[in-house]
């Protein structure tokens, strides 16, 4: 009974030793967005990123939403495509949806598609699995649909890794589905809103009850822009910078949608005196016609605790 005992105290002490160390460690994750858009060439250059991406030694990858553009075919064949090329990056890849593939397929040139059908296209075949990412190797996710009240939020996910909660958040451009036009219904915005600040607080719920060292948070829209609209992102973005201010520790938000590489503190705590909400920065990715990626790296011994570094992708021959 003794040995059994000192056996189990030894393993627990081990296991307590290696997760703290686990939390001292660095390590790096990728993440990219917004391609590709110019079909059929951008398929080999995507093509192209991904192989150069699956000779990194990154814990993860993290794609950010529109992997097409808002002129090409939201057809379920476009999206297996997609889900093909995620499916062949040799690390975990979380995906987050953007609004080309789905707001944007009522348009003539994509198909003119139901646009909340293609969002429950876009949730049946990239999110079939619930609790675990796409790619070659899977990672454990947590999914918001697991809660009954926000059952069909799939893309909703949360996982944490050497003492940093992440989330990813389903906030799209194009003013993430809000229609200004009142002789049309907004009731999917206000359902997904809801869900949205629902999942942001409990992102930051379970941060704290982890005593995580920070969080990540993925999301598509670049809902700071001034002219992106703000209907869409108001609410949000209040919620957003409350939780940020109250939780202290290093935030960082990363999103895609304007194409142009970014790293900023758009948050202010006073807005007259600019005094800048310094645990919080934001990381927008490249895109379109710059088809490459952003390597994190998540170095507890700084304390901004994030460190952004740019990968450059090169031309393939054409």
């Amino acid at each position: 009974m003794k040995l059994r005992f000192c056996i189990l105290f030894v393993f627990v002490l081990i296991h307590s030793f290696s997760f703290s160390q686990n939390k001292k460690t660095p390590f790096t994750f990728i993440v990219l967005g917004d391609m590709p858009y110019n079909l059929p060439k951008d398929n080999l250059k995507f093509e192209n990123v991904i192989r150069v991406l699956n000779k990194r030694n990154q814990a993860f990858n993290v794609f950010v939403g529109d992997f097409k553009s808002s002129k090409t075919p939201c057809s379920d064949t476009a999206f297996q495509k997609i889900l093909g090329y995620f499916n062949s990056f040799k690390k975990p890849l979380i995906y987050t949806p953007g609004d080309n593939e789905w707001t944007d397929c009522g348009k003539p040139q994509t198909g003119s598609y139901s646009t909340n059908e293609r969002l429950s296209a876009i949730r049946a075949q990239f999110f079939k699995d619930t609790s675990h990412s796409l790619g070659k190797s899977k990672m454990e996710l947590s999914s918001e649909s697991s809660n009954v009240a926000y059952a069909k939020y799939v893309e909703n996910k949360m996982w944490k890794y050497n003492g940093i909660s992440f989330a990813t958040i389903h906030l799209v451009g194009s003013n993430n589905n809000f229609n200004t036009d009142r002789l049309n219904s907004n009731e999917e915005f206000y359902e997904r809103s809801q869900a949205n600040i629902f999942w942001l607080n409990t992102v930051f719920e379970q941060a704290k009850k982890d005593s995580s060292l920070g969080i990540v948070i993925f999301e598509h829209a670049d809902m700071i822009a001034p002219d992106k609209g703000k209907e869409g992102f108001v609410t949000f973005l209040k919620e957003l910078q409350k939780l940020v201010e109250s939780y202290k520790k290093p935030v960082l938000l990363v999103n895609g949608d304007s194409h142009e590489y970014k790293v900023d503190k758009p948050l202010y705590e006073n807005e007259e005196l600019k005094k800048t909400v310094l645990n919080f920065t934001r990381l927008q990715v490249f895109g379109e016609a710059d088809m490459h990626a952003v390597e994190v790296t998540v170095n507890p011994k700084n304390p901004a605790l994030f460190e952004i570094n740019q990968i450059w992708i090169p031309e393939i021959n054409k």
